[in-house]
């Protein structure tokens, strides 16, 4: 059943589409410093829940640097095929040169593009993968979004997320901190903590798995594998 009040528990998000593009577009060298240090044991926690196989068709929805395509590149081996998506020109850029210097980068597809409307086929992947890119939207375009990759999943195909988490935490400082600052700064802290499981079980998806897991001792994430029931 629908949670109201935890929908409307969460904070709106202030920032458009463009704003977003030129933030990350702008925070993209240093972000992906911050990617490799400090979210490398959340983003091997969340492949590993995946389980990619060689030889499957995956998608990952916002790529940002491309650590995480990198790798579901290897896995998916020559017989499979990956695909990327970012909003952000400048993301695409150094994920493209990440899977260059590993002489990866005629294996992958990479897109900029919108999310809410994937530009690909019914049906077409085994497993869609998106770490720290459900938050960014806002209520009614999270359920977008996951309807849009509910339609390019393979009946019973996989969803791995990995979100900033409020499930636990609406008390915490961390999360007080942060919903401040995503109120006065909207251009910066773009994002917020969400009810990650909530909002995939209300777009239709079986939850499979779920974990919780602090990046830095200090920021809640929820890492779930779902399944496609659309």
């Amino acid at each position: 059943m629908r949670d109201s009040k935890r929908s409307s528990d969460v904070l709106p998000v202030l920032a458009t589409s463009e704003d977003i593009k030129k933030s990350y577009g702008w925070l993209s060298n240093l972000y992906g410093s911050f990617e490799g240090i400090f979210e490398k044991g959340l983003r091997d926690r969340g492949l590993e829940l995946l389980a990619v196989k060689e030889g499957e068709t995956i998608l990952e929805v916002g790529v940002g640097t491309g650590f995480s395509l990198l790798k579901i590149v290897k896995s998916v081996g020559r017989r499979g095929k990956a695909f990327g998506l970012d909003i952000t020109r400048e993301m695409l850029v150094l994920t493209s040169k990440r899977l260059n210097r590993a002489g990866l980068a005629d294996r992958v597809n990479l897109c900029e593009g919108d999310a809410r409307v994937l530009p690909y086929k019914n049906n077409t992947f085994d497993a869609v993968y998106m770490a720290a890119t459900l938050e960014l939207f806002s209520t009614p375009d999270m359920h977008r979004v996951l309807r849009e990759t509910g339609r390019v999943l393979k009946l019973c195909g996989r969803l791995g997320v990995i979100s900033m988490s409020k499930e636990g935490k609406e008390d915490s400082w961390f999360v007080r901190s942060y919903e401040w600052m995503h109120q006065r700064f909207k251009q910066y802290a773009s994002c917020r903590p969400i009810y990650v499981e909530q909002a995939v079980m209300d777009a239709g998806f079986e939850v499979i798995k779920s974990q919780d897991y602090m990046v830095m001792k200090l920021v809640p994430m929820k890492l779930l594998l779902a399944e496609s029931k659309l």
